[in-house]
């Protein structure tokens, strides 16, 4: 097998293309399973809504967010670069420092491992989420325990609004995370990216979490609601909100773009003098 592999280039190629991509794949899942806002940032949610806010607060459910992400581009980076929302790849994508062929695989690998997420933080408050729901799984009214999972929107909160928010908080995440990941801009210490964006996504959740929770990742939202509409929450994860759910699976698509070009303008345009080969930029996401 490894004579004809070599002997033949093509189909040696496409062995190798092959496994790399269900290497990929299978362990995209698991670094999205153990990272992230859907075990740690979904359980503060579990924690303070199952105990009517006696366990914790507003505040701990954006620590749990922030070092959900943190800790899980700890756990990422050194294997895929820390490839935890596919808005992110899709902006390296952009700028040509990452092939778009990965971005389909990360973007599948995401949903299902947000998925997964999401069951086990259900498994583990199941018996909370049962007695404090009544055995009703509900999206809203006072106990609705559906916000655990993934984003609704806050009653003030507009069509528009919604919109508006998600496409400028993405923005202001992928115009900070090129900052971090440019070592035009100086060179950080190791190990400081992720902290700094965990730092980011803790800034943003106490700024701009009162609107719609700051979803800020297409399947962080999408995954944990295919979850809950799954699991006894029913087809309202989709119609709550005058159809709230597209919001959050397409509008940080649109701010992410938005702040790459912005980046690209105002920021990358006026390094001159050292190339891109010399950053990093594969080496962190959110």
């Amino acid at each position: 097998q490894v004579k004809v592999n070599i002997r033949v280039r093509n189909e040696s190629f496409t062995y190798h293309f092959s496994n790399r991509l269900i290497f990929y794949f299978k362990n995209s899942i698991l670094w999205n399973y153990l990272q992230n806002f859907s075990l740690i940032g979904s359980g503060a949610a579990a924690q303070v809504i199952t105990s009517n806010g006696n366990h914790g607060n507003y505040l701990t459910i954006q620590l749990g967010s922030a070092l959900g992400a943190l800790f899980g581009i700890l756990v990422a980076h050194g294997v895929s670069g820390a490839h935890l929302n596919v808005v992110w790849s899709m902006s390296l994508s952009i700028l040509g420092r990452h092939p778009w062929r990965k971005v389909p695989l990360y973007a599948l690998s995401h949903l299902l491992g947000a998925f997964l997420g999401a069951a086990t933080v259900y498994l583990q408050y199941y018996d909370a989420i049962q007695v404090f729901s009544g055995g009703q799984l509900l999206v809203a009214g006072p106990n609705a325990t559906a916000a655990i999972f993934c984003s609704y929107p806050a009653e003030h909160l507009s069509f528009w609004g919604g919109l508006v928010d998600q496409v400028v908080a993405t923005a202001l995440l992928l115009i900070c995370c090129l900052a971090v990941v440019d070592r035009r801009q100086g060179r950080l210490p190791n190990g400081l990216a992720p902290v700094l964006v965990g730092a980011l996504i803790l800034a943003i959740g106490l700024s701009m979490g009162s609107n719609c929770g700051f979803p800020l990742n297409p399947a962080r939202d999408l995954g944990p609601r295919l979850f809950t509409f799954i699991a006894g929450w029913g087809e309202e994860v989709f119609t709550a909100g005058g159809g709230w759910w597209w919001i959050p699976t397409v509008a940080p698509f649109v701010g992410g773009l938005l702040g790459t070009v912005i980046y690209e303008l105002l920021i990358e345009v006026h390094h001159l003098t050292t190339p891109h080969e010399e950053q990093s930029p594969d080496t962190i996401c959110i």
